[in-house]
């Protein structure tokens, strides 16, 4: 029996195959081997591959005396090679000293549903005790901070400061200001069936104060500073000079990590506040020239409606913001991986974390403080 391809002839001869390789092995195709398959049955003996004739090779010649060597051993045929290469029989000698890696030839899409879900939950349980850990890394160290010489520099602490604080008041403005404009707006479309303009400005106010500027301003610097802390820890993590720190006997959490959380914790207050009166005027802008509210008469509206309470529940939040944006902006950044594609994916996760911990804590402290009564 004698077959014909573009790249191989093979002709048995009783209990042996002799099989010549032609031509230019740069690419093969399934047919090659389904022409060795078509002549080698259970009375093969042995398997001589010459390959004189070949003219030009690459990594196809080589998969394919792998491939065809593999095969024969399982159903014991002696498989001889003549005329090969040398540098196809250096990289085939260098392919069969190496396992191949267990689960390498599974199909991603041959998963049940089952095993998805467990690496799913694998994956979270395992992010959890990530951030329990670093939490409590990070709360030991804030317990030693006051009673033993700290480990970063107080130079740190004022350039964080001044990146998280006077950098982020031209975008902070403008969102709270559209923001309370909105909130008045769709508010006075509804009040003005009742003739009840005036309490545009209690709606407002509360809003803003209570939980809506605190919640824009922590939004705002998750998007902004967060992701800055993820980008430039993942970047020093890339770089291994995380590494170099932990070498020279410095911990990454009181070096790194604590700088960035005091100026963002310390900042977010303030960039509360300054958020609540810019919402407030983004209100008063709509009663004034909508609804003809006097700028007295709003101010004064607005007063009398927001409590001291409304005020500190805001400023508490913001403070609980501080942490959680910052805290996750470190930790997937000390999470990050060595190449520069992880960086990418460590900013994204620390935005989207940052964002998610926002909205679980306002949940919260909503419904402590409707529980309380405050």
């Amino acid at each position: 029996m004698k077959i014909n391809s573009d790249l191989i002839v093979a002709e048995k001869n009783g209990n042996n195959i002799n099989v010549n390789l032609t031509g230019q092995w740069l690419s093969i195709s399934d047919n090659e081997y389904s022409s060795i398959a078509n002549v080698v049955n259970a009375a093969t003996k042995e398997l001589t591959v010459d390959g004189g004739l070949i003219r030009e090779w690459g990594n196809a010649l080589v998969c394919f005396l792998f491939t065809l060597r593999s095969r024969c051993e399982e159903t014991d045929i002696k498989v001889k090679l003549i005329n090969i290469p040398l540098g196809a029989q250096r990289l085939l000698r260098l392919a069969e000293a190496v396992p191949e890696r267990e689960g390498a030839n599974k199909k991603n899409g041959g998963d049940t549903f089952f095993e998805r879900m467990g690496r799913s939950t694998i994956t979270i349980l395992d992010d959890l005790l990530d951030t329990l850990e670093f939490l409590g890394a990070c709360t030991k160290a804030t317990l030693h901070f006051p009673i033993k010489k700290t480990q970063f520099m107080w130079a740190d602490l004022v350039c964080f400061m001044k990146e998280c604080g006077p950098g982020a008041f031209s975008i902070i403005t403008l969102i709270t200001f559209l923001v309370g404009l909105i909130l008045a707006f769709v508010g006075a479309i509804q009040l003005r069936l009742f003739g009840a303009q005036i309490f545009v400005a209690d709606l407002v106010g509360i809003g803003m104060v209570r939980q809506l500027g605190a919640i824009m301003a922590a939004i705002v610097m998750a998007g902004r500073t967060g992701a800055a802390y993820a980008a430039q820890l993942g970047t020093m993590q890339v770089n291994e000079e995380i590494d170099a720190l932990e070498t020279m006997g410095l911990s990454p959490i009181e070096f790194l990590v604590l700088p960035r959380v005091f100026a963002l914790v310390i900042i977010m207050p303030m960039l509360c506040i300054y958020a609540d009166i810019m919402g407030v005027l983004g209100g008063m802008f709509v009663g004034v020239f909508m609804l003809d509210i006097s700028p007295l008469q709003y101010y004064q509206q607005s007063i009398d409606a927001i409590r001291m309470q409304d005020f500190l529940i805001g400023i508490f939040m913001s403070f609980i913001f501080g942490i959680l944006v910052s805290g996750a902006g470190c930790l997937r950044g000390l999470q990050c991986g060595r190449s520069s594609a992880a960086v990418g994916k460590a900013t994204t996760s620390a935005v989207v974390t940052g964002i998610i911990w926002i909205i679980v804590s306002t949940a919260i402290v909503t419904i402590i403080c409707d529980v309380l009564g405050i």
